[in-house]
């Protein structure tokens, strides 16, 4: 098992859309401004609520949403591995047989319909 990064925790960016920024939610254009102590009290007070409140939630609920999400998974593997993959395994199987039978029928139908229709055609030489 690797080790586990304390550092960087979305190695693979899944969950790059949830980077949100102040700038990104409030924004006043020209024209319009708000006094600098209240811009960039706002600026603290946004990130702040933010990062606590999702301290607290995390806090609250991040281990048992984790360890729903992990029987979730648990269950589809299981599912996959004593269900789906064997199904499968079983439908190729019967289906290859289905094959060889559909092949021998058109064989035995059609073969001797283009054998004739081949000879008819043969004799339209140049």
């Amino acid at each position: 098992m690797a080790d586990l990064d304390l550092v960087n925790r979305d190695p693979n960016n899944i969950n790059d859309h949830l980077k949100v920024a102040f700038e990104d939610i409030l924004a006043e254009p020209e024209g319009i401004r708000s006094m600098d102590c209240v811009w960039s009290n706002s600026y603290r007070c946004f990130n702040c609520c933010k990062d606590i409140c999702y301290m607290i939630h995390t806090l609250f609920f991040g281990i048992c949403i984790a360890m729903e999400w992990g029987q979730e998974f648990a269950q589809i593997a299981f599912i996959h591995i004593w269900y789906i993959t064997p199904f499968f395994k079983v439908l190729e199987i019967n289906c290859g047989c289905l094959k060889k039978v559909y092949g021998m029928c058109v064989h035995c139908c059609l073969d001797p319909c283009c054998e004739a229709c081949g000879l008819l055609f043969q004799a339209f030489k140049k």
